[in-house]
């Protein structure tokens, strides 16, 4: 088969290698499409734990099990599927486990034609969507769908902030806190970005390379009860001065690095929450699909690339000028 191969930081290419087999418990999938996200990027510049060479990236796939290994029953044979990409999540609801891990490290990924995972890793593909944009759907959905609902725990009532509008996570959760009905706002240094959201259904967005931007905003929408957030960094301070006391303020990454001071009288005196968030248990996932099922959502799908350009897609991704997810298919 042919994949995309990892064969030292900074260099990816196509090889054929040998299709996988699968093992007791397991589903050999023919994968139909796959998407990047940052992590992958991660990976391939070597800032990533647990690096080695070769590997085979990529943590997102959708398609159609081609063979089932012993103990798995093989009315999944046949079956159009989409992969959970939360691996190993552990018995508690409250955080992943020490077994806990993410397909495409160390676990070989679906920049493949065929890939081998556990069956209790795949569900069937929700019929309302493409194989692009099945295959745009787990790791980005399931990050947004635990960081919006079970952590920060929102509702309809709540006044919502998601910064960074434009990656896979925070237009997933725009889309999610929007269908359910919460008043949602975005952050964003593209003034088309924004306008985008608001076609999405965002009330409107606030540029946070200007100076006081946090405090535009809550004199423009209100404070905000719950913010969602993957960058963190010196704009944590932002976030603070824009939450509403008793706020809920979730992180689920920090392309910005760390935050270079925590104003701990602002989280105190304000009652706020600073939650964290990795990905999701396997009733997370399950609530993610039902939802996106019940209220017909699609992923929002910037570009499609043939695994063939698989270089231009990462060139795209790291250029961090797309609006949704990259796409890997055919």
């Amino acid at each position: 088969m042919r994949a995309l191969r990892l064969l030292a930081v900074n260099h990816l290419a196509l090889a054929d290698i040998d299709t996988p087999v699968p093992g007791p418990g397991d589903v050999l999938i023919r994968l139909q499409a796959a998407a990047l996200n940052h992590r992958d990027h991660w990976i391939k510049v070597g800032q990533y734990a647990g690096l080695f060479f070769p590997s085979t990236p990529g943590s997102d796939g959708a398609g159609v099990v081609e063979s089932v290994g012993p103990l798995v029953d093989p009315a999944w044979r046949g079956q159009d599927v989409i992969i959970n990409p939360s691996f190993g999540w552990g018995p508690s609801e409250q955080a992943q486990g020490p077994d806990f891990s993410i397909l495409g490290l160390p676990r070989q990924g679906t920049l493949a034609e065929y890939v081998v995972v556990p069956a209790l890793q795949i569900s069937p593909k929700p019929r309302h969507l493409t194989w692009e944009q099945a295959a745009a759907l787990p790791l980005a959905g399931l990050t947004a769908y635990r960081a919006l609902f079970s952590r920060a725990r929102a509702e309809r009532s709540d006044r919502i902030l998601i910064t960074g509008i434009g990656g896979g996570v925070a237009l997933f959760a725009l889309q999610f806190a929007v269908a359910a009905g919460a008043e949602v706002w975005v952050s964003s240094s593209s003034p088309e970005k924004i306008r985008r959201a608001v076609d999405l259904g965002a009330r409107g967005g606030f540029d946070y390379t200007q100076a006081d931007w946090a405090k535009t905003a809550v004199a423009q929408a209100g404070p905000f009860s719950v913010v969602i957030d993957g960058a963190s960094g010196p704009g944590l301070d932002s976030l603070l001065d824009a939450s509403a006391p008793g706020g809920r303020i979730v992180s689920y990454g920090a392309t910005r690095g760390n935050p270079t001071a925590l104003a701990a009288r602002k989280v105190f005196w304000r009652q706020l929450s600073l939650l964290g968030t990795t990905m999701g248990s396997p009733r997370d996932w399950e609530a993610m699909l039902a939802f996106v099922r019940d209220h017909g959502l699609k992923p929002i799908i910037s570009d499609v690339f043939p695994l063939e350009r698989a270089a231009d897609a990462f060139a795209c991704l790291e250029r961090n000028d797309q609006f949704g997810k990259v796409v890997i298919a055919g």
